[in-house]
């Protein structure tokens, strides 16, 4: 029986986007074990009810601190000798670069996802430039020996390809991390007509942009709902709580913190808005198309997989506040419209973005 690690610098989205893929690897007789950063006790009955052991590393998410990062690569060193798996697949910066670097070591097959290319490749100040050319070199040193890499769209390929970090490693296209069609159906449209956000509120998400073009709606069309869902986040770009309170207390805003079911929240909404400045794939438009809803995302990297103009959705520009309170506004206008993009959302779903067809592609592709 071969032995995989899924190791991630966030447990929760080891938890939330990958438990299928896991499954996936346990249903090809594999021994499945997950690593991520929050505490065992608090993440280890939810991962054994999966069938799966949980292990805990020190890894910081944020930040370029050596000593914090050296932490990291021991700590994740130590659980993969531990362990001793055959395959390691990782996601997110830091498990990528200090997994790819430790699985190397302990001549360990190694498979990274790139889900996103995060802030520090969308800004060009000149901290953030020294701070992306450290990290392209960690990166060039953490997925040299790589099996196969695994990307969610041709925009962070190419970007992986022009600095040099992907060369000679095999290359596998996904589309995204898949949806789970059984759990995520078709719901019935709310008879209020509302708008849904699902994310964390960071910066790069869109968030602000969302709160600004909810704004202009409400002003325009004061019953229409504009929901909020997700977590606060400790991204330097995080929305802070004194931020979000002004929306909350003048009625523009529905918040409801974070939601391990966002299903409840989609049944409340008719057009789920991700204003985001890039992704990976977005698995909340995904989790939207399944469960029936139009789609208003920015024409960026990643997003822009998910929609096809006019069809299932509508794209708009990157931090453009007007153009999306008037996209909002015309689909808040023109229910029937929301009802073809939601029908042609879902097939979509079916026809492209089935977890199955996704799990069968990586499965494929580390030869499990």
């Amino acid at each position: 029986m071969k032995k995989v690690v899924v190791i991630s610098s966030h447990t929760p989205s080891l938890f939330w986007f990958r438990s299928d893929m896991m499954r996936s690897f346990a249903e090809r007789d594999c021994k499945v074990y997950a690593v991520g950063n929050e505490p065992k006790e608090q993440w280890k009955e939810k991962f054994e009810a999966l069938g799966i052991e949980y292990f805990e590393i020190d890894v910081q998410r944020n930040g370029v601190n050596p000593f914090d990062d050296l932490k990291t690569l021991k700590s994740i060193k130590a659980v993969l000798s531990q362990i001793k798996p055959d395959k390691v697949f990782a996601f997110q910066a830091k498990t990528v670069i200090y997994g790819g670097i430790a699985s190397k070591q302990l001549n360990i097959d190694f498979y990274p996802l790139i889900a996103g290319m995060g802030s520090v490749f969308l800004k060009d100040d000149v901290k953030t430039k020294m701070i992306r050319k450290i990290l392209v070199s960690e990166y060039k040193l953490g997925m040299k020996k790589s099996k196969a890499v695994f990307f969610q769209n041709n925009d962070d390929l190419e970007i992986f390809r022009n600095c040099g970090i992907i060369k000679n490693q095999p290359v596998t296209l996904i589309p995204g991390s898949g949806v789970n069609l059984e759990i995520f159906q078709r719901e019935k449209m709310p008879e209020s007509f509302g708008f849904l956000c699902i994310s964390r509120l960071i910066r790069d998400k869109g968030v602000y942009e969302y709160l600004e073009a909810c704004r202009i709606v409400k002003s325009k069309m004061p019953k229409v709902r504009c929901l909020l869902v997700g977590p606060y986040d400790s991204n330097p770009s995080s929305l802070k709580p004194e931020e979000l309170q002004p929306f909350i207390d003048d009625g523009i805003i529905e918040y409801f913190g974070e939601q391990e079911d966002v299903r409840p929240y989609f049944a409340q909404c008719n057009v789920f808005v991700l204003p985001s400045y890039r992704e990976g794939t977005p698995k909340t438009n995904l989790e939207a198309m399944a469960s029936g809803r139009a789609i208003i995302t920015t024409d960026a990297p990643g997003c822009r997989e998910t929609v096809k103009q006019g069809v299932n959705g509508i794209m708009v520009k990157v931090k453009d506040v007007d153009e999306l309170a008037e996209k909002m506004l015309y689909l808040a206008e023109n229910p029937d419209v929301v009802i073809k993009m939601a029908d042609e959302g879902r097939k979509i779903a079916e026809s492209v973005f089935d977890v199955n067809i996704v799990n069968q592609k990586i499965c494929e592709a580390m030869n499990i």
